[in-house]
């Protein structure tokens, strides 16, 4: 069970991250259309800006795991924090291109030092070996947060403008997150720094190695079916003869098929090695991807199965570093896997952009599940190379995967 003091420093993070993905990450989703209608700049350029804002998260973030490494999340966060306000006042008050696009530079590395990686290894700091309850329950917060700020981005937009609604979210960053990161999350103990104990460096011997590049690999191939599908998706869809209406109400279904299956995964009560539900939300994700290329007349269903399986990708992401590699270098590993899944989601929706002008939504779907059954292989690699590392400490509730890695 989580302590009650755990739950307020999670439901403190959970709010910051609601917020964090709400004004950066899904904030042109909204805005975008209303920008290049009132300024006349390109769309391509605006999320161009984007996609540059991503790119630099992706550099900021291994950085930013040995700042948590080393002195805890709280500092990274509220810095995180003042960039993301930062960020946002300059789009607000961007009188060209160039300035809009500086922003997103700096959006981009409150990003890489404020998201879900930097909030997974906030709490590894904090909790140690003991951190994956306290991680899956995050993720339940971190599911709403395209659920609120899109409705929220919409309603400021009408009645503020978007430059207003870059300002709001800026106060809000200054107003309720930082003083939710100052005021609840609390300072992580000071680790004895050694020669052979450095927590802001990453250290792999010759059996760790291929076990790191291959979870490497799944969550970097993840990041780019994830981030195509949630840019592309209602036009994948309306290519399957849906109207526009209907792919708006199909897609809605995803967002609850995480939040559903990461309450499954909070009941199970972490029983299970996180590597099972890294494996479980691969295999979904690849069904529900090949099963939307393949036609089946059911898209509903289809969509609920890929949002089970992204609602438990996220917990696994978060949870089976730190199962595999322990509590001490948790932070600075999960920067480090997430500089290419981040490059790698930043250049991806142009990619696809460009298959379905070109060879068209059936040939893009086709590539998703492609992707989807490489990732399966991948953790099927995952499972065999894993054998060879010296399994950590779990939490007392969940049982340890013996060598052969089977439960």
């Amino acid at each position: 069970m989580i302590s009650q003091g755990r739950w307020r420093v999670i439901s403190a993070l959970g709010i910051v991250q609601i917020l964090a993905w709400g004004c950066s990450y899904y904030l042109l989703t909204v805005l975008g259309p209303s920008i290049a209608a009132e300024t006349g700049w390109g769309l391509p350029w605006i999320f161009g800006s984007l996609t540059a804002g991503m790119l630099t998260a992706g550099l900021v973030a291994p950085h930013a795991g040995r700042m948590i490494g080393r002195h805890g999340g709280r500092p990274v966060l509220a810095v995180s924090g003042l960039l993301l306000a930062t960020g946002l006042v300059l789009l607000a008050l961007a009188p060209n291109l160039p300035v809009f696009g500086l922003a997103w530079l700096v959006i981009g590395a409150g990003m890489g030092s404020g998201l879900y990686d930097a909030a997974f290894a906030t709490l590894g700091r904090l909790y140690g070996a003991d951190a994956r309850p306290a991680i899956t329950a995050l993720t339940l917060w971190g599911g709403f947060s395209s659920t609120l700020c899109w409705p929220l981005s919409a309603f400021l937009l009408a009645h503020l403008g978007w430059r207003g609604t870059c300002l709001t979210y800026a106060a809000l960053q200054l107003g309720v997150c930082l003083p939710l990161i100052l005021g609840l999350i609390p300072r992580a103990a000071p680790r004895p720094v050694t020669a052979g104990n450095r927590p802001d460096t990453v250290s792999l011997d010759a059996a760790e190695r291929p076990v790191f590049l291959v979870l490497a690999a799944v969550v970097t191939c993840t990041g780019i079916t994830t981030s195509i599908v949630s840019v592309h998706l209602l036009t994948l869809l309306q290519d399957r003869g849906l109207s526009l209406a209907g792919a708006v109400s199909l897609g809605t279904l995803v967002g609850p098929s995480q939040v559903g299956a990461r309450l499954l995964e909070v009941a199970n009560r972490s029983r299970h090695h996180p590597i099972w539900t890294l494996t479980v939300a691969v295999v979904l994700m690849a069904v529900g991807l090949v099963l939307l290329w393949s036609g089946l007349p059911a898209p509903g269903l289809v969509l609920v199965i890929y949002g089970a399986g992204n609602g438990l990708y996220s917990i696994g992401r978060g949870t089976l570093p730190l199962a595999l590699f322990g509590p001490d270098r948790y932070a600075a590993l999960l920067g480090r896997l997430a500089k290419p899944s981040l490059a790698a989601q930043a250049l991806a929706p142009s990619a696809a952009a460009y298959l379905i002008a070109h060879a068209g939504a059936d040939a893009t779907l086709a590539a998703l599940a492609v992707l989807g059954v490489i990732n399966v292989a991948l953790v099927g690699a995952l499972w065999r190379v894993r054998r060879g590392t010296v399994p950590v400490r779990v939490a007392a509730d969940e049982k340890p995967l013996p060598q052969g890695g089977r439960g």
